[in-house]
């Protein structure tokens, strides 16, 4: 079974209010890119990706008036994917929603959210995703209220074979420091918002251990975005967002070896999940920030990682259509695991 991540950059723009695709010459959110070409693209990673399920970050939106699901099932539909069944969790406010969209001949897959509900003043522990969490983030006493912005995707996945497992999908995004005045309010601003990150993970990983403590299988994937310009905040911290909730207990880590690489090596090279243009330097920057972490028992049925960069992956660049599909598609690229399960 292959199970993969995919963050595509302003997937909504690419649809009506009624989720029909605009498979036209108007511009998409990409930079020189038309809807058509996007879409396009996209079929193409999709078909040549494969999956059984893919986790879709920053998937179309969903609100009083669009569907995530009937998107993305339009989607499938018009290009013959085989995930052609959507699912969305709690849909959020930012246009940019987490869905996971699977085969139902291999899956059957429902939300399945832990935790209990919270009001305004939240809960400690690991409460609902869609509600406030307590934490006394800089130690000072008093507790902060912490809330998703994107509400991490929580299904339950049952196999053909009856085989269960736990999936997490997840979207960790530190807001920019808008509207600060002066480099001192850019950086209280900067410090406040990763405080709030890794908070989030906190709460995450709170969580998995829940999952992990009742010998659940698990599997966590998506958009960690620990990218650049944090180091200096990792430094201030002492953790990263992935080694949060990847874990420091040895015996109740999550696994993916892209991660493990990110938190133990600083220097030499580093694979790269993302690419981005710097207009003011004028150039490319890429970084790891897309993950499939798997518990320990899933680790080992034989999991092999795989990124799909046009220009790491030796199949993603021979293939031409591949490679600049990749490159059209989307400033991320996917990530996918094969498991025997």
């Amino acid at each position: 079974m292959r199970i993969a991540t995919y963050n595509v950059e302003w997937f909504t723009n690419l649809f009506d209010d009624d989720g029909v695709l605009l498979e036209d010459d108007g511009w998409s959110g990409r930079q020189d890119v038309t809807r058509r070409d996007q879409l396009e693209s996209l079929a193409i990673v999709f078909t040549a990706l494969n999956a059984d399920a893919v986790l879709v970050v920053e998937a179309p939106d969903q609100n009083g008036r669009r569907s995530t699901a009937q998107a993305l099932e339009n989607f499938a539909r018009r290009y013959d994917l085989r995930t052609r069944k959507a699912l969305i969790g709690f849909a959020n406010d930012t246009q940019q929603e987490i869905a996971l969209l699977y085969d139902p001949d291999v899956l059957s897959v429902r939300h399945d959210p832990i935790g209990d509900p919270t009001g305004k003043k939240g809960a400690g522990g690991a409460p609902r995703f869609d509600g406030v969490f307590r934490l006394d983030i800089d130690q000072s006493g008093t507790e902060d209220l912490i809330a998703f912005s994107k509400p991490p995707l929580e299904a339950e996945l049952t196999t053909t074979s009856g085989r269960v497992v736990r999936l997490i999908g997840v979207h960790m995004k530190s807001k920019a420091p808008h509207g600060a005045d002066g480099p001192d309010e850019i950086m209280r601003l900067a410090i406040t918002n990763r405080r709030k990150q890794l908070a989030q993970c906190i709460w995450l990983r709170a969580r998995i251990d829940q999952h992990l403590d009742a010998g659940e299988s698990l599997i966590v994937l998506g958009d960690l975005n620990d990218g650049p310009g944090l180091d200096e905040y990792e430094k201030l911290f002492g953790r990263s967002s992935v080694e949060i909730v990847m874990g420091e207990d040895g015996g109740k880590d999550l696994h993916d070896p892209h991660a493990r690489l990110a938190v133990t090596r600083r220097v030499g090279a580093m694979p790269a999940t993302a690419r981005f243009y710097i207009h003011e330097e004028q150039r490319y920057l890429s970084a790891l920030l897309d993950y499939v972490m798997l518990s320990a028992d899933l680790a080992a049925k034989g999991a092999i990682w795989r990124i799909w960069h046009p220009f790491d992956d030796p199949v993603c660049y021979c293939t031409e259509e591949l490679r600049e599909a990749l490159l059209s598609a989307s400033d991320h690229f996917p990530v996918s695991v094969d498991l025997e399960i």
